[in-house]
């Protein structure tokens, strides 16, 4: 919800500086009509003046909250075209028609858009400002109002529409990663829930276990002293105090492992499989390998190698199935980790996708190389391979 607000307000600060542009401009050409009108000096045709550029300028600022409702819009175009047409008459400036009527036209095409409609707003304020400029020279100067209006149009369309497509597309983007945090986030509810369910089942399998024994063993004690039997009591009663140092024992093992990730290779990469299955419900396949122990720096790798290929496959490939398999000859580890996806194409990663490359760097720095063999359709099969180093 925070990340869409800041979006939000990120598009509307960018709109409040375009109005912040057109108000100098506005303010510009009023001091300038004022100066070179000699009628707007007097004080009532200078008041009008500048209340209704006062009131134009207000319209374009409220603009995103008056064509809330379709009607509106029309009442808008309709509303400030009269308002400009009269403050053109009245400051007898030739920039104003074109400084008032291109910044209609690029507000139109921004909440109208490029279609037929947005066409007819363009015609209609282009109508009243060769009217306007026509009034204050002759229709013989046309030539010239057509040679400096239809550039300055196309201008501000193509700024307009490239502006707005950009907005749009930094909104689908941010729709995106917003999407994307909510998905990371039930992963990682998932993964917390599902490890502390396996770590109930591990302490209620060791206590109660342990605990039935103990039982056993104590209510066995109690009946050798009921039948006068201290000598074989006692033996019970020490067999007990092992069995509970023995519960005890298990009980801070697993605890123990609520603390601390397991050191061994195969339980991790179990680990990323299981959390992958359960998020995603893709079944997975584990194969490994191992003629003898891997040194940590190495075993880190294969983790996240591993990790972030199930991550692709979860994000990506649109797969049914999927497998991991971890090899080793005398020199060389392998990591082969493959989907039935959508596949892609592996020589046109596009930017952001920094987890690939993140492999690939990590595979060099290590003398290792990374391969990705893909196609549209056919899945995706990536191979890690790396010198191997025993502890």
């Amino acid at each position: 919800m925070q990340t869409k607000t800041s979006n939000r307000t990120k598009v509307e600060q960018d709109y409040r500086i375009f109005f912040i542009f057109m108000t100098v401009i506005m303010i510009g050409m009023t001091v300038v009509s004022i100066v070179e009108n000699p009628a707007l000096q007097h004080f009532w045709p200078g008041a009008l003046f500048i209340i209704l550029m006062s009131i134009h300028t207000t319209l374009h600022w409220n603009v995103t909250r008056i064509i809330q409702k379709p009607a509106n819009k029309f009442l808008f175009i309709i509303g400030q075209a009269v308002l400009a047409f009269i403050i053109i008459q009245l400051s007898e400036n030739i920039g104003m028609v074109f400084a008032l009527y291109m910044a209609l036209i690029g507000e139109t095409i921004g909440f109208l858009g490029v279609n037929w409609r947005g066409a007819l707003a363009i015609a209609f304020y282009l109508a009243l400002s060769l009217i306007n400029f026509v009034l204050f020279t002759s229709i013989a100067n046309s030539i010239y109002w057509l040679a400096t209006a239809i550039p300055v149009v196309i201008f501000v369309s193509l700024y307009v529409v490239l502006y707005t497509r950009q907005a749009e597309a930094r909104e689908r983007a941010q729709a995106l990663a917003d999407e994307l945090s909510e998905y990371v986030a039930k992963v990682e509810d998932l993964t917390i829930t599902n490890e502390r369910q396996r770590m109930a089942r591990e302490l209620h399998d060791t206590l109660s276990q342990g605990l039935a024994g103990l039982i056993l063993q104590l209510e066995a004690a109690d009946a050798h002293l009921s039948n006068k039997r201290p000598e074989r009591a006692q033996e019970i009663v020490q067999q007990s105090m092992e069995t509970a140092r023995s519960v005890l024992g298990d009980a801070r093992n697993a605890i123990s492992d609520l603390r601390h990730e397991s050191v061994e290779l195969e339980d991790s990469l179990r680990l990323e499989i299981s959390r992958f299955t359960e998020a995603t419900g893709i079944p997975c396949s584990f194969q490994l390998d191992l003629s003898q122990p891997i040194a940590d720096s190495v075993r880190e790798i294969v983790i996240r190698a591993v990790a972030e290929s199930l991550t692709n496959i979860a994000r990506h490939a649109k797969a049914s199935t999927s497998s991991v398999n971890v090899t080793a000859n005398e020199n060389e580890l392998t990591i082969e980790v493959k989907d039935n996806g959508i596949g892609f194409d592996p020589n046109a990663i596009a930017s952001g996708h920094y987890g690939l490359l993140g492999m690939q760097e990590r595979a060099r720095l290590n003398r290792g190389r990374l391969e990705v063999r893909s196609e549209a359709g056919k899945g995706t099969q990536l191979i890690l391979s790396l010198p191997i180093e025993t502890k």
